[in-house]
């Protein structure tokens, strides 16, 4: 990831108006996968309209450790690397893509929040994805549904 020092410094001052220690393990990532998707995402979560996320577990064959974890913070930031956010996992469950439900397309917050509109970009997205990783999309593919609430910096 780019600007490692800047995600350190960054993970530094959560901690330090947290009371978390320095050596608290976090990740650092974006959301989608190219730089408008990341901004307009992130801009979702700033408006307080996206507190959840998804991404298919095949993603994560090749680097477990990137892997989302219950509890685990994470420093969120644009696609070019610049820290802007401190989350936590607040719940993670893997469904098959068509047991996704309409709580979760609402709490992800994109387009009108509908299970549909959900269904349709999600559909189109991890389809991309599996062309990437040679994986066929499928009605029963595994989805990583993570929700997360935002610590740092606090908005009102």
């Amino acid at each position: 990831m780019k600007n490692l020092t800047e995600i350190e410094n960054f993970w530094q001052q959560f901690c330090e108006v947290s009371e978390l220690s320095l050596e608290t393990p976090f990740q650092a990532w974006y959301f989608g996968s190219d730089s408008e998707m990341a901004t307009e995402l992130l801009q979702l979560v700033l408006e307080g309209k996206k507190a959840a996320t998804a991404a298919l577990v095949w993603e994560f064959e090749n680097t477990p450790e990137d892997m989302p974890i219950l509890d685990g913070y994470s420093v969120v930031t644009d696609f070019e690397g610049n820290p802007k956010i401190v989350v936590r996992t607040a719940e993670l469950r893997v469904l098959p893509f068509n047991e996704v439900d309409e709580k979760f397309a609402f709490d992800e917050g994109e387009g009108d929040q509908s299970l549909d509109y959900w269904r349709e970009v999600h559909w189109d997205y991890f389809s991309r994805r599996c062309a990437e990783i040679d994986r066929e999309p499928s009605l029963s593919m595994p989805v990583i549904c993570e929700r997360f609430e935002v610590l740092y910096p606090k908005f009102s």
